[in-house]
């Protein structure tokens, strides 16, 4: 089985490399929307090496840890994990900045082209991160296997630090590229349009190259490494629980699911085709690919384990249709909260028309009723798998979520290529319908965007959920002993609950304090009158050097807070009390993360329809009051709610790693 699902994992880079082919070998016929895309491409490149030398100190330091304290595998398991995620982030940027300007001019022929293209490098990003977390579990499995043959509990131990280094990585690509990117969409929006009333991407503007670099740091490498993190996070938990159980077959479940998942997502990237149509036919194409990757999995799942488990296929199978229905219900509420076609957006675009004080009041209104719909499908997904298969059965529910990754991915980060492709089609003046085109492809694509949060939102539930299981295994605690009645782990609720908001109030303040050096400069710049009488060129360079340092200075501190905080209180308290702190945070963490992320996308969304003619359309005072709205709601959907994913899943595993070191020597 860990052979096939290498074999498998080739398929998936094989087809990743088949998508990057076809675009890459598309020529650019503009001389314009070539420069642009090069400017994004460098910004995007330089400040993916500064993030990667910054996460190098960190990497080296905790494997030193790791190698010392725990065990030189869990250590160069961690560093495999950490490469693996930094690559696939990497492959998914270079693949986003050169097909945005390919993207503008599939879209000159028409839109069915652009779409093509776009999800395409979409696909590219989704494969490989599938691809590289399979066959890097696989490998490591296999390096563990040869030192401890047979010993499969010792394997899901250790196996445990490939997960350890792929949450590391994720928390400072979704930070970092968080912090950066609302940077200077902040910078860009509240001096642009609000200030100087010019057009968003307006070529004037000089933080509009460093906003289109944004777009990739945070939605392409941010949310890959995210998602990453997920995908082997669930495997390793579904591991972690399945060997106790099942020895050999506990390793075999998880990777034959995510196996099945991937061929699934290959066969349905190709569902994926518009002919004609609009907006509706764009959902439609998207949805044929994502809806077919699913069925397509159902049925390969149902026949792996008739193979591998036939007296525990029908019980294992409903988790992993659990997983998925709640995947599923998820995006569809997220859609329902945050697209502009339903009413909850549009009331919120309404509410523009009085102000900036009600449309932020309404945003928040909607992001706080969206929790139900996410809070509901996952409780019905862990009663019902646990049911079915105990806490295994939760493990390989959010693994069964995940499991078509590589075509929910590829949606998803399609998004940020269409927003490109619309800013260059702007800045380089391409005909009206080409920009009509590229604009339907950037509404569709941040419906997606939403879409995928809260997806990723609803996997980081899960998995974290199916991690506290394997905690508690590893740390030796009885779940019976985990009693609310206990002081120390009542305690350990509340100071759990307390960090999801202290996180969000670094990353929050790190948006706002780099913000501030944005809109700064473009002021400066705007003293200039030749910049905005288009005589003069715009410093770029400037604006995408102030996101880049800020990003890297600010993202620190709540790196640090996540890996330290459950270790020191763990130390400190006990194992049962970090089991407390582990659920504390899980239950508002994620209420959290959902609020923000879905009033951040309705904020957009709102904003976006008043731009469409609604409401006194561009430059109205509606418009104006959702753009502050939209300015407020962009920490929340793009940095702080998606990076609280990364801390859920991060304590839960930095406590996984350290648990044996707490059972024996915690102080209480």
């Amino acid at each position: 089985m860990i052979y096939l699902a290498i074999l498998v994992g080739l398929i998936a880079l094989g087809a990743a490399y088949y998508y990057a082919n076809k675009v890459l070998k598309q020529k650019l016929r503009h001389k314009k929307t070539a420069e642009l895309s090069g400017m994004i491409r460098e910004g995007a490149m330089a400040y993916l090496k500064r993030q990667y030398l910054t996460m190098s100190v960190f990497v080296v330091a905790i494997t030193a840890l790791l190698y010392y304290f725990i065990s030189p595998f869990t250590a160069g398991a961690f560093v495999f994990g950490a490469v693996l995620s930094g690559l696939a982030g990497f492959l998914g940027m270079y693949m986003a900045t050169n097909s945005n300007a390919r993207t503008v001019e599939a879209a000159e022929k028409s839109l069915g082209k652009g779409l093509l293209v776009a999800f395409s490098s979409g696909a590219v990003m989704g494969l490989c991160v599938v691809g590289f977390g399979l066959i890097g579990l696989s490998l490591t499995y296999l390096v563990l296997n040869s030192f401890f043959p047979a010993d499969y509990t010792k394997i899901a131990e250790l196996i445990v630090g490939f997960g350890f280094g792929a949450s590391s990585i994720a928390l400072f690509a979704r930070v970092g590229g968080g912090i950066y990117t609302k940077a200077a969409d902040v910078g860009a929006d509240l001096v642009g349009k609000i200030e100087a009333g010019i057009p968003e991407d307006d070529p004037r503007n000089p933080a509009v190259i460093a906003d289109n670099v944004g777009d990739n740091v945070g939605d392409v490498a941010g949310m890959g490494a995210d998602l990453f993190e997920s995908y082997v996070g669930a495997m390793i938990a579904a591991a972690a629980l399945g060997v106790a159980q099942f020895g050999l077959l506990g390793f075999e479940i998880p990777f034959a699911i995510a196996a099945c998942g991937i061929l699934a997502s290959v066969v349905a990237t190709k569902f994926v085709k518009l002919k004609k149509g609009g907006m509706a036919a764009l959902l439609s194409a998207l949805r044929k690919g994502t809806i077919g990757a699913a069925v397509l999995m159902l049925v390969f799942v149902y026949a792996a384990l008739q193979l591998l488990a036939p007296d525990m296929a029908i019980q294992l199978f409903v988790p992993v249709l659990m997983g998925l229905i709640a995947g599923t219900i998820i995006g569809f509420g997220t859609e329902y909260y945050t697209s502009e076609q339903y009413k909850k957006t549009q009331e919120i675009a309404d509410a523009s028309l009085t102000g900036a004080a009600t449309n932020i009041m309404f945003g928040l209104a909607v992001g706080m009723a969206s929790t139900a719909i996410p809070v509901i499908a996952i409780s019905i997904a862990v009663l019902a798998s646990y049911y079915f298969a105990g806490v295994f059965g939760i493990a390989i529910a959010a693994v069964g979520m995940l499991s078509t990754l590589g075509i929910t991915l590829a949606t998803d980060a399609y998004g940020p290529v269409a927003d490109n492709a619309g800013g260059i089609a702007e800045m380089a003046k391409m005909p009206a319908n080409v920009r009509k085109r590229t604009d339907a492809l950037d509404a569709m694509g941040n419906t997606t965007a939403a879409t995928g949060k809260g997806f990723a939102i609803g996997s980081a539930a899960l998995t974290t959920l199916a991690l506290i299981a394997a905690y508690i295994q590893a740390a030796g605690l009885d779940p019976t002993s985990i009693s609310l009645a206990s002081p120390i782990v009542l305690v350990g609720v509340f100071i759990g609950g307390t960090l999801p908001f202290l996180f969000s109030s670094l990353t929050i303040l790190g948006v706002s304090s780099a913000a501030k050096d944005m809109i700064d400069e473009v002021r400066r710049q705007f003293k200039n009158k030749g910049i905005l009488a288009g005589t003069v060129r715009p410093d770029y360079r400037k604006c995408v050097d102030i996101s880049t340092k800020a990003a890297q200075r600010q993202m620190i501190a709540p790196a640090v807070m996540a890996v330290v905080s459950p270790v020191a209180f763990g130390f400190l308290f006990g194992p049962a009390a970090l089991a407390g702190l582990l659920v504390g945070a899980t239950v508002t963490g994620f209420l959290l993360a959902v609020e923000m992320a879905n009033a951040g996308g309705a904020w957009d969304n709102a904003k976006k329809l008043i731009e469409s003619g609604v409401h006194g359309g561009k430059g109205s005072l509606a418009h104006q009051a959702a753009v502050i709205g939209d300015t407020v709601g962009d920490p929340f959907k793009d940095t702080s709610g998606p990076s609280l994913n990364i801390l859920l899943k991060l304590m839960s595993i930095v406590s996984l790693v350290f648990a044996p070191l707490i059972a024996t020597y915690a102080l209480f």
